[in-house]
């Protein structure tokens, strides 16, 4: 019984066939590298962390169809100016001077 070794089958290519096997194996890993540049480049993270936001709030803001969510603009609405009112309330007691 024989077994066939990866060293057979790869001795039976010509040196051809290995060099454009290489420079394939090169072009591929030269674009995964490029790509994985791009990925982790602080202006694309910054971009796609910018548009995901930009989406969740636009989501939260209006319904599918377009129209606003009244009830959760009015929620956030309320909490804006309750929020601005007690900074102005500790402003005034703290600064009584």
């Amino acid at each position: 019984m024989r077994t066939t070794h990866m060293a057979d089958k790869k001795s039976a290519r010509s040196p051809k066939e290995i060099e454009a096997d290489i420079a394939a194996t090169r072009s591929r890993m030269s674009r995964t590298v490029d790509e994985l540049t791009y990925r982790v480049n602080p202006q694309t993270l910054k971009a796609n962390a910018v548009a995901s936001l930009k989406g969740r709030a636009n989501d939260a803001a209006f319904q599918a169809d377009g129209t606003p969510r009244y009830d959760r603009l009015a929620i956030t609405l309320g909490g804006v100016s309750g929020s601005a009112l007690l900074l102005g309330v500790l402003r005034r007691t703290f600064n009584k001077g």
